[in-house]
């Protein structure tokens, strides 16, 4: 759950910094619509396992 928000929130943060440097609004609303389709496809929770583990890899690190 809080991989899931925090991915929505940069995602959020960088359409919000495209919008502003010249992304139209028709580009966002097609994204936005391939990544529902996406997510509801058959690859959806593929993509889903290799986001959490990298979110796994990622927050296992210690500087």
């Amino acid at each position: 759950m809080a991989i899931s928000i925090s991915a929505v929130l940069l995602l959020l943060i960088l359409a919000v910094i495209f919008l502003k440097n010249g992304l139209k609004m028709s580009h966002a609303v097609v994204c936005a619509l391939f990544g529902f389709f996406l997510a509801g496809s058959s690859l959806g929770p593929t993509l889903h396992n290799g986001l959490t583990a990298t979110a796994d890899i990622v927050g296992s690190l210690h500087p």
